[in-house]
């Protein structure tokens, strides 16, 4: 790994509660929760070459259906612009947290090149315009800000996780500023969007992906776990020109919540 990349000092055991002992009863629940994750996955690969005639309502509940197959409530607060330009940006917790934002508005993700190589929902990713960064390489950075940019003058919304790793949830890193470079040169607001993951009244880190963790392992503690809640927060939009510069505008999207979101509130549970 690049010393450059950002790093999360989380890892599955420091941070991610241990499974209690699975009961025998619960192993059928989560073979059928990931089957059910996986036959939305395949539907939604054989429905790509139609995307464009798919009405976005569709897919976000699509996205939504995919979080509550592996078993997680969805609670979404606030709405993003339907239409235009668009970057959303949030913090980054889990492999749940991609649907989670698609839900909010379906959107090119910008996602690290490894994902092309998952099963199945790399190929999603890249049959749905996935734009993949190599994060060894920082000389192609600038041409990814530059397709970054290019997508949204086209009036796309691109969504992306600032933080440049995963946390556990607990914690949290500091939005880089490359990807809001993007925004300003393309003229469009940004979005911000905090995801976070509840059970029983109290912060939830079963759902991170984090350190040395397995995609596997993950998805098996998902689907194994009960009560588990996602919850989303659609923050007011920070409109072009709002930030002076890249540095400002990833801290004014990364602080906490001050004022009203602009666009209709709602409350959707999943």
């Amino acid at each position: 790994m690049s010393a450059w990349l950002p790093t999360a000092p989380c890892t599955p055991q420091a941070c991610v509660e241990a499974l209690a002992a699975v009961r025998a009863r619960a192993v059928p629940r989560a073979v059928l929760r990931l089957g059910a994750v996986l036959l939305l996955l395949l539907a939604g690969i054989a429905l790509t070459p139609f995307g464009a005639r798919i009405p976005p309502s569709l897919v976000r509940r699509w996205c939504r259906w995919i979080v509550r197959a592996a078993g997680v409530r969805v609670r979404i607060t606030g709405a993003a612009a339907p239409t235009g330009g668009l970057l959303l940006v949030a913090n980054h917790i889990s492999w749940l947290d991609i649907p989670l934002l698609a839900a909010v508005r379906p959107a090119r993700m910008l996602a690290k090149t490894e994902v092309r190589h998952w099963p199945v929902a790399g190929v999603l990713a890249a049959r749905g315009k996935t734009l993949f960064i190599d994060r060894d390489r920082l000389r192609a950075l600038p041409d990814t800000v530059a397709r970054i940019a290019g997508a949204l003058r086209e009036g796309a919304a691109v969504a992306a996780f600032p933080e440049g790793s995963t946390w556990c949830g607990r914690a949290q890193g500091t939005f880089r500023r490359a990807v809001f470079q993007a925004a300003l040169d393309a003229g469009v607001p940004v979005q911000p969007v905090r995801i976070g993951y509840r059970l029983g009244g109290g912060t939830a880190t079963a759902p991170a992906y984090v350190g040395e963790d397995t995609l596997l392992a993950s998805l098996w503690r998902v689907a194994t776990s009960r009560g588990l809640i996602a919850e989303v927060e659609v923050r007011a939009p920070i409109p072009p020109g709002g930030s002076p510069d890249r540095r400002a505008l990833a801290r004014a999207a990364q602080q906490p919540e001050t004022a009203a979101p602009a666009w209709t509130h709602t409350v959707l549970v999943a």
